[in-house]
């Protein structure tokens, strides 16, 4: 794949925060590109850095050293990518189509158009009948789709989204797996997902990126060899979810 395939590249991300003992380091030397309207998902070890690194990505934080591309090109972080953090902080005092349109807001766009175009999106994933509700009235899986549809408005090529599913019920989460690959097939983004879950690593995933222990450097990368749409218990995603975790065990040992 030529560079010019990949809409973001990492470059020897590295990243260390103040400690007790002068500095601990996060982050070593993190490499990995995202393709062009892929779906890439980064799995590790708790605490290893995967949420320091979307951070890194979003621009919440500055590496220590390496450079970030989108594009091709250095810089210019914020109008690309949208980030979705692993609670949906949908603001209690917001009905649920407005808290949709927050990030709108926040850039400025037209509120008009940006109130229409998410009465459209709550119709297309099955949310019609909760425009006027309010965060406490919603259900787990429904606030988690009221923020990916927030994140999805803010019109950014690429999404980082954060365990999004990870304090979900394992059936809400198993129904908004395949509910997020139909957002993602619909509206083309570029996804690169953080989750512990390697079951749903490789249910989503065009690529897996595995970092090691902290500080985590990228140890491999898993092109799952599986046709979509993919079924838990086809002997080929048994086969290699086994070899993800027997690679997560022997990275954690």
């Amino acid at each position: 794949m030529s560079e010019l395939e990949f809409v973001l590249a990492a470059e020897g991300l590295s990243v260390s925060f103040p400690s007790k003992i002068g500095r601990t380091e996060v982050l070593d030397g993190v490499s990995f590109a995202v393709a062009r309207g892929g779906w890439t998902t980064c799995v590790g070890p708790s605490g290893c850095g995967k949420t320091t690194l979307l951070r890194a990505l979003a621009g919440l934080i500055e590496p220590d050293e390496g450079r970030i591309r989108v594009d091709g090109e250095v810089g210019a972080r914020s109008s690309a990518m949208a980030y979705l953090p692993q609670r949906d902080t949908l603001l209690p005092w917001r009905s649920a189509l407005h808290n949709a349109v927050l990030g709108s807001e926040l850039a400025r766009h037209p509120r008009a158009g940006a109130l229409e175009e998410a009465r459209e999106l709550f119709v297309r994933f099955g949310l019609s009948d909760a425009v006027h509700q309010y965060p406490n009235q919603l259900s787990g899986g429904m606030r988690q789709r009221v923020a990916v549809i927030r994140t999805y408005l803010t019109h950014r090529e690429i999404l980082l989204l954060d365990e999004p599913l990870g304090a979900l019920d394992p059936l809400t989460r198993t129904s908004l797996q395949g509910w997020l690959l139909d957002v993602w097939r619909e509206l083309g983004k570029s996804i690169l997902l953080v989750t512990h879950d390697v079951e749903e690593a490789l249910l989503l995933s065009d690529r897996v990126l595995v970092l090691s222990p902290r500080p985590a450097h990228l140890r491999t990368v898993i092109d799952p060899s599986l046709r979509r749409p993919r079924s838990r218990s086809a002997p080929d995603f048994v086969r290699q979810k086994e070899e993800l975790l027997n690679l997560l065990c022997e990275v954690e040992t």
